[in-house]
């Protein structure tokens, strides 16, 4: 595959600092989680020049989530394009996490000490997305004739892991050991994967 695409997380949300899942439901950013997405499109400006290229060559790319939205907002202005350079797509959504979203993960262990240190708990929520569809809808996204050349995608925490995973050919076992980070952006280009932190 010959795509180059920038992978970011959304910043931290209300639910995020609250410890609390969200899967398909929406919490806004903080204050904090702003001044990541800021960051990450100044760092990636910064990059983007480094590599003799301008964000103008690249087509911005959200989940619809409000989250990753108001994320890829702050991008874009760090980025100096326009709102308008974003389009959506629903198959870069975060997992459907079931009856487990909007609750506290403290609860979720208490009442489920089985999934202690088990890395895949997520997806173990009652009515909760497999994932196996969640690889489905990347693999339909990434082979998609319509989806561009050259990306630039404001995705989430799980969805983001999967697809570096389904990227870098890694094992479920080693994809799930994978970070999610709110602080670097990762960029897979001629079949590699780089992480690249971003100070704020």
């Amino acid at each position: 595959m010959n795509k180059q695409i920038y992978i970011l997380r959304h910043g931290q949300t209300r639910f995020n600092a609250e410890g609390r899942l969200q899967g398909h439901c929406n919490s806004a950013l903080t204050a904090l989680g702003e001044s990541q997405a800021l960051a990450l499109g100044r760092a990636l400006y910064r990059h983007l020049q480094q590599s003799g290229e301008t964000a103008q060559q690249w087509q911005v790319i959200a989940s619809p989530l409000g989250r990753a939205i108001q994320t890829a907002q702050r991008v874009c202005e760090g980025l100096g394009l326009d709102d308008s350079a974003i389009q959506t797509d629903e198959r870069v959504m975060e997992a459907r996490l079931g009856d487990w979203e909007q609750q506290a993960i403290n609860d979720i262990m208490a009442a489920h000490p089985q999934l202690t240190g088990r890395a895949d708990w997520y997806l173990q929520a009652p009515n909760a997305e497999s994932l196996e569809a969640i690889k489905a809808r990347l693999e339909s996204w990434l082979a998609d004739p319509a989806t561009p050349q050259k990306i630039i995608l404001i995705s989430h925490g799980l969805t983001g892991q999967i697809l570096r995973g389904k990227l870098g050919g890694l094992t479920d076992a080693a994809m799930w050991q994978l970070d999610r980070p709110q602080d670097a952006f990762y960029l897979y280009s001629q079949q590699q994967l780089s992480r690249h932190p971003v100070s704020q």
